[in-house]
């Protein structure tokens, strides 16, 4: 077992090091290093493209072990409940900072910028009640084909249920999916190999593109953006986990360390949700909680992209001359966050988001967003980021709000006695899918 840690050690070195050297080709030769983008996304897509089969396989197997229902019903109540909250509060530290620095006050719009202003409005989402439609696959396996994390949310619940309901006789099906479940994650692993490729072409691709006068330009949005998610999620997001579960957030931050090293590389927190539900898992959070809180999450609890539409609309206005009041402002942004709701952490989802909100609210505005599509790449990095560690607490505290995680099992794996297989993904001495009514005495709850 010792060799094959030591394997994975060296590859996320890999990806360091490549993350260096893509950022050395981006500046050295910016033509060459924007041919290399494609190297980024095929990597990307061969994550995406195992998201479904191991969402479905994670919440089938949490979902049928389950003798109430109604317990899984109280789970995503009460996670789509603690999203809320905390998009609200990502909302307000968003509106302080951006009214404090107010960042785009000496810009100013040209025709090119207001153009890729349109551009980006033209590509946004329609609308609430689309979104609540698109939900509903058009197929039972159009979900994963489509690569719909709610979608794949939806049937994996129907089967579920409907397996919880066969009773003895939906066990052979369990017991299979079991199996499958171990097939998704060694293909998962066997693909992380590519990491370094995918990390280099990704990183010299935006380097190469942006270059440094945009960088210089808007450089009080992107670090004061920076700062403020750093806040987030080390002050509010810490003081929450260690109030509530009793963990320290720098300690679950270092567990889940390759996986903020992969998503920083490639910019998408869609590349690590596979592995965050298995570290989840392995963390001694039940199936039940992490299938269900983990994917609903990467829809509805996006804190980095909360904060990044208020600063980035009192940006755009600033730099119009249009600044927002205090009232229109909390219209504004409340309309923008219920229109973000399904836009996970791909790479350039909270551009077209912010577009698209200005664009049904504020039509006037939408030119000015063309003034950070340059640097829209590195702030995704910090929405992505944030979504991402956002989410892996949302599934720590669900859990102990249900007490439905081993804090025993969380102690020792926090502190390094009780290792991640990185080969599998999958805890071989855990059982297929835990009872959420009668955990075993060995993953005794937690009592809060």
């Amino acid at each position: 077992m010792a060799a094959r840690r030591d394997r994975t050690h060296y590859l996320y070195l890999a990806v360091i090091a490549a993350v260096v050297l893509g950022i050395g080709v981006g500046f050295a030769a910016p033509g060459v290093a924007v041919e290399l983008k494609p190297l980024g996304t095929g990597f990307v897509n061969l994550i995406k493209m195992m998201i479904s089969p191991i969402i479905f396989c994670t919440i089938v197997l949490g979902v049928g072990s389950v003798r109430k229902a109604a317990k899984v019903g109280a789970v995503g109540g009460l996670a789509l409940g603690y999203f809320m909250v905390m998009s609200t509060v990502a909302l307000a530290i968003g509106l302080l900072v951006g009214n404090l620095l107010e960042p785009g006050a000496s810009l100013r719009l040209t025709d090119e910028v207001a153009a890729a202003g349109e551009k980006q409005a033209s590509g946004a989402s329609e609308g609430t009640v689309d979104f609540l439609l698109g939900i509903i696959p058009k197929t039972l396996v159009s979900a994963f084909t489509e690569g719909e994390v709610l979608q794949t949310l939806l049937v994996a619940l129907l089967a579920g249920f409907a397996l919880q309901a066969m009773g003895k006789a939906g066990e052979p099906v369990l017991r299979g999916i079991g199996h499958i479940q171990r097939l998704v994650f060694r293909i998962l692993a066997m693909i992380m190999w590519a990491a370094p490729v995918g990390a280099f072409g990704a990183i010299a691709a935006v380097v190469g593109e942006t270059g440094l006068d945009a960088l210089k330009s808007l450089a009080v949005i992107m670090i004061g953006f920076y700062i403020t998610c750093a806040v987030f999620v080390f002050v509010v997001l810490g003081a929450l986990l260690k109030l509530v579960a009793g963990v320290n957030i720098l300690t679950l931050l270092k567990y889940l360390g390759r996986e903020f090293l992969l998503i920083l590389s490639t910019s998408s927190s869609e590349s690590a949700l596979p592995r965050l539900i298995a570290k989840m898992e392995h963390l001694g959070v039940s199936k039940p909680v992490v299938g269900i809180t983990v994917p609903t999450g990467y829809s509805f609890n996006l804190d980095g992209t909360a904060i990044y539409l208020t600063m980035a609309s009192l940006f755009v206005a600033e730099a119009m001359g249009n600044p927002l009041s205090i009232a229109e402002q909390i219209s504004l942004l409340v309309f923008m966050i219920i229109a973000s709701k399904g836009a996970a952490g791909v790479t350039g989802a909270g551009l077209a988001t912010l577009a698209g909100g200005l664009q049904s609210h504020r039509p006037e505005l939408v030119d000015g967003v063309g003034l950070i599509v340059g640097i829209d790449r590195f702030m995704s990095e910090a929405r992505a980021l944030t979504n991402f560690a956002g989410n892996a607490v949302a599934t720590v505290l669900v859990g102990t709000w249900t007490k439905e995680i081993d804090k025993a099992r969380v102690a020792e794996v926090l502190a390094g006695r009780v290792p991640f297989d990185e080969k599998t993904l999958v805890d071989d001495h855990a059982p297929a899918a835990e009872d959420m009514d009668d955990l075993p005495e060995s993953r005794e709850p937690v009592k809060v």
